[in-house]
Order: C-alpha cells, then structure tokens, then sequence
C-alpha cells in the first residue's frame, strides 16, 4: 500500500508539475461548439487559426494583434449576415500573412494552408504600401504603444529607455515579421537615439537579454507569464485583455509624441475567391455593431477612410 501512495503521489504532483509548464498557454478564445474537441496544450494548439478550414464562404487573414475581437466580431457578422456560416481567420503576423498571399501558402507542422484569402488586414501604411493587391480597402480602427510588465511591476520600469537596462529581459516583436516591431525600433531612436536602438537590438539580443519574438501577441504575454521576460512592447489593447484573463500583468503608459494611434485597414483583395462576402465584410467593419465589439476590447476610433471601390 505505501508503494502504491507513494505512486499515486508522483502520479499526481508530475500532473501538476505538467499542467503548470502550459497554465497560460493560448488559445484564450473560446472555441466553438463540436461534437469532438482535441486540444492538447503543447503538443496540438492551433490557435491563430479560427473557424471552418474546409469550403469557406469567407476567409479573413486579421493582423494577430486583432485576436481578442473574433468570438465577438464573427458572432455579430453572422447575426447581420446569416447567411454566411462557414468563415475561416487566420491571426498570424500581418507581415507573415502577406507572405503567405504572396507565395500562396504557408506551412504549420505538417499542416499546409493554401487558401487565397478574401480580406486582409494590417496596418494602414501596409495597405497602402501593397495597394495593387486590392480593389477595396477601408480603415476601421487604432491602438497605442504600451509596456506590458510582471504584476506589480517588480522591476520598476517606467520608459522605453529602461529596457536597455542589463537587468530588464525584454520580450520585443521582430519587424522580419510583425509591423509592430517598426514601430517600436521608431520609438526606440526617438526616445534614446541610435544608442539605445543598438543597444537593445543587437548588444543585449546578443547576450540573450532582449528576445526576438516570431508572434508576439502569443509570446510576449507568455514569456512574462512564464517569468522569462520582464518587458514586452505591445499594443495596449493586448495588455488589456491579458487582464480581463486575470493573468498576472500591468501596464506602464508610454507618454511622448512618438506614441501616435496605429492606424488597421482592412483590404479586400483582387483575387477574392468571395467578392460578396468580402464586400459585406468591409462595410460591416463600420456598422455600429463591429465598433462596440472593437470599443469593448479597448481599440481606439479612426475616421474610417475608405479606399478605391
């Protein structure tokens, strides 16, 4: 008996030890309703994949940081629009999306997605830098620069000049990949000039205190979580959901005038495969509808500029 409990124990503590490495790991969303659900944290966890992969009636690649809205912003699109039923999101990178257009897949594990998207969507500057691509676009909404620091601040960082500090491990965005990280390198030579851009950009990656993200929206908070980062720059509306999950983190304000609204659009692509759908997407973005759901997550009001129809 004392062997089988001593057994039992290490059955149960290896358990808790288990589910503790992946405590916080995605997907945060709330997955639809089926009759089978094999998510296995680890090891089976597609997370920025949203919806029906087979014969979509609307296929969306939304910039990652845009996550949190999907549960709500899907549902009210099909409460106007019911009769789409089958939509599929992609929330990867902007900049990775638009390689997979570009190419005409994108590989995950032993996953090969080769749909050609009807919408796309990403920062505003990136619409416009890629227009021939679309034959519609639309702005819809904004977002901030933020710091997303460990709960209590515990390294009291106060500015983007703090985290080229020797101590303060800085979990920052790639811009090979997400636009964010432009703009965060673009704070970086505002506030501290090419110094501190070098120094936390290459000295401490060299040195393993600054990592280089591949999908921010997912590490960042993860690696501070985790306590392998204590800094992360994000967008603020990401720390605000993080929050709304009770997960241990705050948020320092970056105050200056290189913080300007980051301005999404949203194109619809020459080649969609569902015009109509793609059109009733665009429009809907506007409706009040879509903008209580993108409010209600913190993301800011544009003045919602339309582009060629």
């Amino acid at each position: 008996m004392k062997a089988f409990a001593f057994y039992l124990m290490f059955v149960l503590l290896t358990a808790r030890a288990w589910a503790q490495v992946h405590a916080f790991d995605p997907p945060w969303n709330t997955p639809p309703a089926n009759t089978l659900n094999f998510t296995v944290l680890g090891v089976d966890n597609v997370p920025d994949i949203f919806g029906d992969i087979t014969d979509p009636q609307l296929v969306v690649f939304m910039g990652g940081n845009q996550f949190m809205v999907l549960d709500d912003l899907i549902a009210a699109f099909k409460t106007r629009y019911p009769q789409y039923k089958r939509i599929l999101v992609e929330t990867l990178p902007p900049g990775l999306l638009l390689q997979q257009i570009k190419s005409g897949s994108l590989q995950i594990g032993n996953m090969r997605i080769s749909l050609v998207p009807d919408i796309y969507t990403g920062g505003k500057n990136v619409i416009a830098g890629n227009a021939a691509l679309f034959s519609r676009t639309q702005e819809y909404s904004g977002t901030k620069l933020a710091l997303m620091v460990q709960k209590g601040n515990p390294k009291n960082i106060a500015t983007l000049q703090d985290l080229g500090r020797s101590d303060i491990r800085v979990s920052m965005p790639n811009k090979r990949f997400e636009g964010i990280g432009k703009n965060v390198e673009d704070a970086f030579l505002q506030v501290g000039g090419q110094g501190l851009v070098d120094r936390i950009m290459q000295q401490k990656v060299q040195d393993s205190t600054t990592f280089l993200t591949q999908i921010h929206h997912r590490q960042s908070p993860m690696r501070l979580l985790y306590d392998q980062s204590d800094a992360a720059p994000v967008w603020e509306t990401e720390i605000l959901y993080q929050q709304s999950l009770g997960h241990a983190v705050d948020q320092v304000a970056l105050n200056g005038s290189f913080n300007t609204i980051a301005v999404s659009a949203a194109g619809m692509l020459q080649q969609a495969p569902h015009k109509e759908a793609a059109a009733d997407f665009l429009d809907f973005l506007m409706t009040p509808e879509a903008q209580s759901v993108f409010k209600k997550f913190g993301f800011l009001p544009v003045a919602g500029r339309p582009g060629n129809r």
